[in-house]
């Protein structure tokens, strides 16, 4: 089989696994799949069918190659570009650490097609008319999530911020991700 055979028959023996998602974003009030929650098995699965994934990050695009292990000439690369972030109280490598373990779960999760609870239709209205934030509007409301100085802080001001996205979807993702590291450098 080549790689992308083989990738399909993972992507089957992955689903059919019985897994547990331990993440819960009280926020929100939806559960999603930890990397703990799903590595393990993903690389067992990997190893059953002759697949390795190894993940990379450079300056602007973080990667995970899947390579057939029979035939190592045969490989392909899902890619994101890469990120940053800012946790309040956290040096830098603690902020690079957080931007990796968030990139390295988005890869594998794309790599094994995993479906998770849309935390966007969780956290909106739904029919609200086209908007879009400035670049000034979108700061203020990273800052004001990321200034939280408690979990209760960090609620009230998630929610807040989410309610100025409106119907804003990148600004929504951002202020997600916001949240949810200022949430693990919180939990650190």
């Amino acid at each position: 089989m080549n790689v992308f055979e083989k990738l399909n028959v993972a992507r089957e023996k992955f689903h059919q696994a019985k897994l547990t998602k331990s993440g819960h974003n009280k926020f929100a009030g939806y559960k999603y799949f930890e990397l703990s929650d799903f590595i393990i098995p993903a690389l067992q699965i990997f190893k059953e069918v002759g697949l390795t994934g190894i993940v990379s990050f450079g300056q602007h695009e973080a990667q995970l190659t899947i390579i057939n292990t029979e035939k190592p000439d045969q490989s392909f690369v899902i890619s994101s570009p890469m990120s940053s972030a800012a946790l309040k109280g956290c040096h830098e490598v603690q902020n690079l650490g957080a931007v990796q373990t968030y990139l390295r779960r988005y890869l594998w999760v794309a790599a094994l097609e995993i479906v998770e609870h849309d935390a966007l239709d969780a956290t909106t209205g739904g029919s609200e008319p086209e908007f879009k934030l400035s670049e000034s509007q979108l700061a203020d409301l990273i800052a004001l999530v990321d200034e939280s100085s408690n979990m209760a802080e960090l609620k009230a001001n998630y929610q807040q911020a989410i309610k100025g996205c409106k119907s804003d979807q990148h600004a929504q993702k951002v202020i997600i991700f916001t949240k949810d590291a200022k949430k693990a450098s919180m939990e650190a």
